[in-house]
């Protein structure tokens, strides 16, 4: 097993987005930086260098009094900073308004969880099964909503969707930095959600012909997701089932990214030999898989609650090889790649 560390080295850098991490840490910094955004204060002073106070409570909705907390919340969290009576953005928060999109999806989605980590995390430890039945976050992600076309179901899941999304659209690049496509030619991502990660890895190499294989409301919305893009003539999208179909086959690659973790043992056995059974011999399972993190390595911050709550699902490398040796797979071979937590880069041949 190979570990690749996660401050940069030169062969392997720390990923530039990750920058976003340090006005997250806290939830208080993370709310006021939230709000900064939502009421466009921070639009306003992207906008030009910098403004003093009487400009910036001109502009805005917001009373003096609240203007002042808020700009006092947004020094301390180092997003702005204050030279001569006048306010700017710092330039390490510019540098994170480059990850705008990731940035406002996790600070939206800690908000949305919160309440479940504050009000029942002791629910969490001692009955998993009720916090699942009762939690936000377990609600948001009900795969049963994924098949028939109601105005409610479509909304619940754009919403999940727009979240996952944006993770793997900076995930993406983790995996194609460590792993070579350039030999793929028809790939199956299994579970590929809005196609994004299917579409990162055909930008990556044009020679790539992908289908992406998930439930119908999913692929639905994952075409129109890549709608206009040029590498979404190369992305077909195959609708599953309710019971546990079998995969499509011919495929000399088959991926499987942020899913498996959903699902218990059993079901990532059935997945795995599914895959087996699509793929070409000779060919290439990929796994990219969050792994268990270590709770004690450092304080978890608030940006990270969402992730957190799954912490039973995370799996240790040794649990996926011995599934993949059951099966039949051989040149095993498992990377684990550090972002905000560990990720496990498991590759495997038929």
């Amino acid at each position: 097993m190979t570990v690749l560390p996660g401050q940069g080295s030169d062969e392997n850098p720390r990923p530039g987005y990750l920058c976003i991490e340090k006005f997250m840490r806290d939830a208080v910094g993370a709310r006021a930086l939230q709000s900064a955004l939502e009421l466009g204060l921070i639009d306003d002073l992207l906008r030009q260098s910098s403004a003093d106070f009487a400009a910036l409570a001109a502009r805005s909705r917001i009373d003096p009094r609240g203007l002042h907390l808020l700009l006092g919340m947004l020094l301390a969290n180092q997003v702005i900073e204050e030279r001569g009576g006048r306010f700017a953005l710092s330039a390490a928060c510019r540098t994170a308004l480059e990850y705008r999109d990731l940035l406002e999806a996790q600070l939206d989605f800690a908000s949305l969880v919160a309440p479940d980590f504050l009000g029942m995390f002791s629910t969490l430890l001692v009955d998993p099964q009720r916090f699942f039945e009762t939690s936000a976050i377990f609600g948001l992600f009900s795969y049963e909503r994924c098949f028939e076309p109601t105005p409610e179901n479509i909304l619940a899941t754009r919403r999940w969707m727009h979240f996952t999304t944006v993770l793997t659209k900076y995930e993406a690049q983790a995996c194609i930095d460590h792993h070579d496509f350039a030999s793929s030619r028809r790939l199956l991502d299994v579970g590929g959600n809005s196609g994004e990660f299917a579409l990162r890895i055909c930008r990556a190499h044009a020679g790539i012909q992908a289908s992406v294989f998930d439930l119908p409301l999913v692929c639905d919305i994952g075409m129109e997701h890549l709608r206009g893009k040029p590498e979404a003539a190369r992305i077909a999208f195959v609708k599953a089932g309710r019971a546990r179909d079998e995969f499509p086959s011919g495929f000399d690659t088959v991926c499987f990214k942020s899913m498996l973790h959903d699902w218990p043992d059993r079901e990532v056995g059935q997945f795995l030999e599914n895959a087996y059974r699509a793929l070409d011999p000779g060919g290439t399972l990929l796994i990219f898989e969050r792994g268990k993190f270590d709770p004690k390595s450092q304080p978890i911050p608030y940006s990270m609650i969402p992730i957190m709550l799954f912490f039973r699902s995370y799996r240790v490398p040794d649990e996926y090889r011995m599934q993949l040796e059951r099966i039949g797979f051989r040149d095993i071979d498992i990377q684990v790649v550090q972002l905000e937590m560990p990720f496990l880069l498991i590759t495997a041949t038929k």
